[in-house]
């Protein structure tokens, strides 16, 4: 154990990843976390870790990016994936899980920990002469925004973020829907609600028309030049680029045939499992913005969904992020203030697992730095590394939140017969055995 001690900004996925990968190296930790004191405008629960939006952390596949990620970060130890595996729900072949309890999960790891100390303020500036991590989220604080803005020099972008309605599972009409899941891979955990095609046009119509929210609680400036992440689109947005385009998306019927009638219908809106318990289903791919009022209205016109009991209307909020390939290395430091980290959304990272895997890579370099030891770079051929190599170097192009994906990846040094499967089956070996090999050098994952 070192004398050593590091701070860490904010108590979400990033941040509690990063704070356990520090202690686990014998490094001691501070986590300041502002919450209960304060929350931002997407947050609701006292627990750190909070799922703000899907309780999906997608495919679970080593085949598909954030699946091979998921294996990367479990093979090294990683918090938010032992919680993820606690408490997930079924949803397919995807990873969901109860929010409740993933966040309870972690809370619980994090508070009991000898080697972190939760400090409940609400920072505005960070310690210049220690060593720390700056995870404090899309939604940071005005405090912190501006010191890292004026102080820093880090230059902020927004755009903005969306999240989906939750239902009483109990007043789903199970009459009209059915369990399935999309061309009968694993086990029916979705609810679909089938839909004509005289239906879906009279839906449409109404969902386009549908009077939206205020965004009171952003700069009435940023409204003008409004920025949606492609990964979190409105539904109504979605829908006014074409009568079709939702039929392409989110109430894509294709392999969703009804068991009772045989028939693939025009369209289908699935919901998803939110909690273990089943109680309560998300409606997929419906992130919105929409007035609560409209939401009941135009969502109860979908077939099963008549009486539905919104548990939770979708919400809209402003996320922040940097021009990271001007500032950060690929260990997620800052490159002229190198003993300050990074990690989460901020950095351009999009998604859950992309924001807990740049907590684990800042964690461990801000915690190898405290102990003098040199700072590890994980190469482009594992999803770790090219996402940190894809914030820090960018792509070329002007730079926006990026998932994880086989695009950033480096390439196979040969062409691999057998399609795009055997391709992605490549990437995946060669990217854990990467990491084995990381791990029985630097003894990842390892508690000394």
């Amino acid at each position: 154990m070192s004398d050593k001690v590091i701070d860490i900004y904010g108590a979400g996925l990033a941040g509690c990843e990063a704070a356990w990968q520090a202690a686990r190296m014998g490094v001691r930790v501070r986590l300041f976390e502002m919450k209960p004191h304060k929350y931002t405008p997407a947050h609701h629960s006292e627990g750190f870790a909070e799922l703000v939006c899907s309780n999906s952390l997608r495919s679970d596949s080593v085949t598909n990016a954030v699946g091979l990620l998921k294996e990367e970060l479990r093979r090294c130890g990683s918090l938010i994936m032992s919680a993820a595996d606690a408490t997930r729900v079924p949803a397919g072949s995807a990873l969901a899980v109860d929010r409740g309890l993933f966040s309870e999960y972690i809370t619980d790891k994090i508070k009991s920990s000898d080697m972190i100390e939760v400090v409940e303020k609400e920072a505005d500036s960070v310690d210049g002469d220690r060593i720390s991590v700056i995870a404090t989220g899309p939604l940071t604080s005005d405090k912190m925004a501006r010191y890292i803005s004026d102080e820093l020099g880090c230059r902020g972008l927004h755009f903005f973020d969306a999240a989906a309605p939750i239902v009483d599972f109990e007043s789903i009409n199970m009459d009209v829907a059915f369990f399935a899941s999309r061309y009968d891979k694993g086990d029916a955990d979705y609810i679909n609600c089938p839909m004509t095609k005289e239906q879906y046009d009279a839906f449409w119509e109404a969902l386009v028309s549908a009077r939206e929210a205020e965004l009171k609680d952003f700069d009435r400036a940023e409204q003008s030049d409004l920025k949606v992440f492609e990964g979190c689109m409105p539904v109504e947005v979605m829908a006014k680029r074409g009568h079709d385009t939702l039929l392409f998306g989110p109430l894509k019927p294709v392999g969703l045939v009804d068991p009772r009638t045989g028939v693939e219908s025009y369209a289908v809106v699935q919901l998803r499992r939110e909690n273990a318990e089943g109680s309560m289903y998300n409606l997929v791919g419906f992130q919105t913005h929409l007035a609560f009022p409209e939401q009941k209205r135009v969502f109860g016109m979908i077939p099963g969904l008549e009486n539905a009991e919104f548990l939770r209307y979708g919400v809209m909020h402003r996320n922040t992020y940097l021009n990271s390939p001007d500032m950060l290395s690929p260990t997620y430091a800052m490159r002229n203030r190198p003993n300050i980290f990074f990690a989460g959304q901020m950095t351009g990272v999009e998604g859950y697992i992309e924001s807990s895997g740049s907590g684990f890579v800042a964690g461990l370099n801000a915690a190898r730095r405290a102990l003098g030891e040199s700072e590890i770079v994980f190469p482009r051929t594992t999803m770790l590394g090219a996402m940190a190599a894809y914030v820090s170097v960018g792509s070329g192009a002007s730079f926006v939140p990026m998932n994880a994906n086989f695009g950033i990846i480096e390439p196979l040094p040969a062409r691999v017969k057998g399609g795009k499967r055997a391709k992605y089956e490549a990437f995946a070996a060669r990217a854990l055995d990467t990491v084995e090999n990381l791990k029985n050098e630097y003894r990842l994952g390892i508690v000394e």
